[in-house]
């Protein structure tokens, strides 16, 4: 059986990105599978663009990833008590393309804030956000990484033994919801 196709995505642009180490650590905890990475450096959703342009193409590889994909982890920055702007507005264009992507595909969300929650109301705002695509979110075990920048060595690993084991858990219940 070939492995299990799935989909990274990432609440915040920036490389060195607290959220993208977590989601290696996630990567890594999976286990054999085809990764695919999504980009969302999207203009603003603006329907009169979308009118005189069309959906972008890198939305529309967007949607074929979700598509595609047999399982999607999504880890957010919590900005504000939500979730980041640039991963709400990936939504909102990937919900423009129809059919609505994610229908019935398991989802872990998982985040890594400065803060001392971990962010626990970003994942909250995410499970709003993604109720539309109708995805399987899975509801635990809860992956909320607190006081972030000092959570990571410097490999890019965690630390912390009981982030590790949530991770794995996490990662280990996706695998199996596929």
């Amino acid at each position: 059986m070939a492995d299990p196709k799935l989909l990274v995505i990432c609440g915040s642009l920036r490389t060195g990105s607290l959220n993208r180490k977590l989601l290696e650590q996630a990567v890594n905890a999976f286990g054999p599978a085809d990764v695919t990475y999504a980009d969302i450096r999207f203009p603003l959703y603006d329907g009169d663009l979308e009118d005189a342009e069309g959906i972008p193409a890198a939305v529309q590889t967007l949607h074929a990833q979700m598509q595609d994909a047999d399982a999607i982890v999504i880890a957010t920055p919590e900005y504000n008590a939500n979730i980041s702007g640039v991963l709400k507005n990936a939504l909102d264009w990937a919900s423009r393309v129809k059919p609505m992507p994610m229908a019935d595909t398991p989802v872990a969300i998982m985040s890594a804030t400065g803060g001392r929650t971990g962010g626990v109301m970003t994942q909250n705002s995410l499970r709003q956000c993604l109720t539309p695509f109708q995805p399987v979110v899975l509801q635990g075990p809860a992956v909320a990484v607190a006081s972030a920048s000092g959570a990571f060595e410097e490999d890019g690993s965690l630390k912390d033994e009981r982030y590790i084991k949530a991770v794995q858990k996490l990662m280990d219940k996706l695998r199996a919801m596929i």
